[in-house]
């Protein structure tokens, strides 16, 4: 075919022939003009940005002191990186999305990576700092009174918040210290008639009332005598008269041991982040170091867990599996019954429907736990007269009320969800079926379920993954209990793994293991991500199928 002359197609209506000039009253179209930022959004800009530049000046300052290098480097870039976003001219999209990627890498990304590089660590009570304060602290806690001490005259005076005590040494010298600061002379301190140091410039001195009424914050000052801790402490047991203490552990730099005074004994570096003896026995405080694949070991090998771990993993699979079956099938059966046309009231009865999902669910957890208690609860002694049913006590009927009562705070969710699902289903699917001679039940199988689940099933997978850490309803009903009998640890029947990382964190039962906590949190995380990728998979496979 051949191809048209385009010397003769028609000019484009309202748009000038190359041959046609254009006419004089015509004008071309002109591209946008930029206009400069205007006065009042500049100096707005200029005050924002000076407000954080001067917040960034006093962290990094802070950072500079505290000596932490890379902390005052990465910051120093975000800083610059932000003037440099701000002030340049163009680059909008950049200036929205800024503070967003600022805030998630602060308490997203980098609490993420914090957390695993935990995971490989000792980190917890006793091994949360260097080997050097670990030492510090040996030498300041393991201390006793120094025979034949001498006694020193004692004032207590304030400054500010703080507590401090002036001494007055046996040849009439008078220093002062706190638990932060080693004594230093103060040659301008007030005497009274006994030479007794009472006042100092810029210091008031506690009364005998005062110093009674604040006797257990006194009674914890702790004075070093020097920078180095071997030279002891002095202290206070009534706010009027000081001794001397020394550690009871004496540490050798050349050999890095501790030798107990009394008894002899050593105490060696172990190499797992403590001194320990011959036996076994360690020191209280250690320091933190790296321990590799230690705590993911920990958490199947130790005895006092193993087994109890176990038991929680199983529980948590279906604690997490019944929770999203039983509220789907519950909200789906509710989004039908309400989804009639006929049904009068249903606007109503709606909102009756996720009143449960209004609440938050901390409180509903307390509300419930009051409810469900076996020796005061409506539930007993209300509703079943009197009885005795350990609803929140006994291993299953625990298991059953924590089901019971998730599935009262999550069917509004899915109730919510399946009536906009059923509501967006053409109705021209279920007028041809039901022409076809198909059944209510065989409609809703065979077509509406199906479909329903291409738009319900990721909201299934994102639902299975927060009752997987479904923390509030766990520690709010039961706090994971009734507590197991073959463990020093405080876990129980109702524990899931994130109340397990929680006690295991935060020290119930055998002390705060962040470590080991990390860890577990590390295979929550691939349990969760390796189920929600098979289960987006097989959702993908859903969609082709439809």
């Amino acid at each position: 075919m051949p191809k048209p002359d385009l010397r003769e197609l028609p000019a484009t209506q309202g748009q000038p022939t190359p041959e046609q000039p254009v006419s004089s009253g015509a004008r071309p179209a002109a591209k946008p003009a930029r206009h400069p930022d205007s006065l009042k959004g500049t100096i707005l800009k200029v005050v924002l940005l000076g407000l954080v530049d001067a917040f960034a000046v006093y962290v990094l300052m802070m950072l500079f002191l505290s000596q932490s290098w890379a902390a005052l480097a990465v910051s120093s870039l975000v800083v610059l990186a932000i003037n440099w976003i701000y002030l340049r001219k163009g680059g909008l999209p950049a200036k929205y999305l800024a503070p967003g990627v600022l805030f998630l890498l602060v308490f997203q990304v980098l609490v993420v990576v914090f957390s695993g590089y935990i995971a490989f660590t000792n980190y917890g009570d006793g091994h949360n700092s260097t080997k050097d304060d670990a030492i510090s602290a040996i030498q300041l806690t393991a201390q006793k009174r120094v025979p034949d001490s001498p006694a020193y005259k004692a004032s207590v005076l304030t400054k500010g918040n703080g507590f401090y005590l002036l001494f007055t040494d046996p040849s009439g010298k008078a220093q002062l210290g706190s638990s932060e600061d080693p004594l230093t002379e103060v040659p301008e301190a007030g005497k009274d008639s006994t030479g007794k140091a009472n006042s100092l410039p810029g210091y008031e001195t506690l009364k005998f009332q005062e110093i009674v009424a604040n006797q257990q914050d006194i009674l914890k000052i702790t004075v070093p005598v020097s920078d180095d801790p071997a030279d002891g402490t002095l202290r206070t047991a009534d706010g009027s008269t000081a001794y001397q203490f020394k550690p009871a552990l004496n540490y050798d730099a050349a050999t890095d041991t501790f030798t107990d005074t009394e008894t002899g004994t050593e105490y060696r570096d172990n190499g797992k982040g403590a001194f320990a003896d011959a036996n076994g026995e360690t020191l209280a405080t250690g320091w933190k170091i790296d321990v590799g694949m230690d705590n993911f070991a920990r958490a199947f090998t130790d005895p006092s867990l193993r087994g109890p771990l176990l038991g929680v993993i199983l529980w948590t699979f279906t604690f997490s599996i019944a929770s999203v079956a039983l509220t789907f099938v519950m909200g789906l059966f509710l989004a039908i019954t309400f989804n009639r046309e006929d049904l009068r009231g249903k606007k109503a009865y709606r909102i009756l429907m996720i009143l449960p999902y209004a609440f938050p669910a901390f409180l509903s957890g307390l509300v419930w736990s009051g409810i469900l208690n076996p020796e005061f609860g409506w539930l007993n002694q209300t509703l079943l007269g009197g009885a005795n049913i350990g609803w929140l006590t006994d291993p299953v009927l625990a298991k059953i009320s924590v089901l019971v009562v998730n599935v009262w705070l999550g069917f509004p969710y899915m109730f919510l969800v399946c009536t906009g699902a059923l509501q967006s289903l053409p109705s021209e699917i279920d007028e041809a079926a039901r022409m076809d001679g198909a059944s209510a039940w065989r409609v809703f199988r065979s077509i509406k379920l199906p479909l329903l689940l291409v738009s319900v099933a990721p909201l299934l997978i994102s639902s299975f993954a927060f009752n997987f850490n479904n923390f509030n309803v766990i520690y709010m009903l039961t706090g994971g209990g009734p507590r197991f009998a073959d463990t020093d640890r405080d876990i129980g029947s109702t524990d899931i793994l994130i109340t397990l990382v929680y006690k295991v964190a935060f020290g119930q039962g055998t002390g705060r293991d962040y470590g080991l906590a990390s860890a577990l949190a590390i295979i929550i995380f691939i349990i969760v991500a390796t189920i929600s990728a098979i289960s987006f998979k097989q959702t993908k496979a859903l969609e082709d199928v439809n």
